[in-house]
């Protein structure tokens, strides 16, 4: 019986690491998204906010300029990807339909090392992302749709 199952092993063993890394690399592109732009049910919108979250997300070694977090639910995000939700936008990107409650984070000082300090604004509006196989990959803060 062990015989038998060393030939089936050998065979799914192959087969594992003949997949295809594009699908891993696009769930690494929507955990990297989710990372830098995903907060679904802040607890406050303001300078604290911004400097604790970027923080948390690694975003201040060195302190990043500027970062956008949307706060909504990750579905409502992902279906911008499809029709339910989004519409093109230009030949690379994806538009919402619908709003988002924004919070934008700008770095402001001197220098680019912590302790770094950002400026809060918040609102809302719709946002232009980058999707891959379906997914979230990219938000494209240079464009800001009311």
């Amino acid at each position: 019986m062990v015989m038998g199952l060393g030939p089936l092993l050998l065979v799914f063993m192959l087969v594992l690491g003949l997949t295809p890394s594009t699908l891993s690399q696009d769930d690494i592109a929507y955990r990297n998204f989710l990372t830098r732009h995903y907060d679904a049910k802040p607890k406050g919108r303001d300078h604290k906010y911004c400097e604790s979250m970027m923080g948390k997300r690694g975003m201040t070694r060195p302190c990043k300029d500027f970062n956008t977090f949307v706060h909504g639910t990750k579905e409502s995000i992902k279906a911008i990807c499809t029709d339910e939700n989004g519409s093109p936008y230009g030949p690379e990107f994806r538009i919402s339909k619908s709003s988002f409650q924004v919070t934008n984070c700008k770095h402001y000082g001197g220098s680019s090392r912590p302790p770094c300090k950002y400026r809060a604004t918040s609102g809302s509006r719709r946002i232009v992302i980058a999707c891959r196989n379906g997914l979230p990959s990219h938000l494209d803060e240079s464009i800001f749709h009311v």
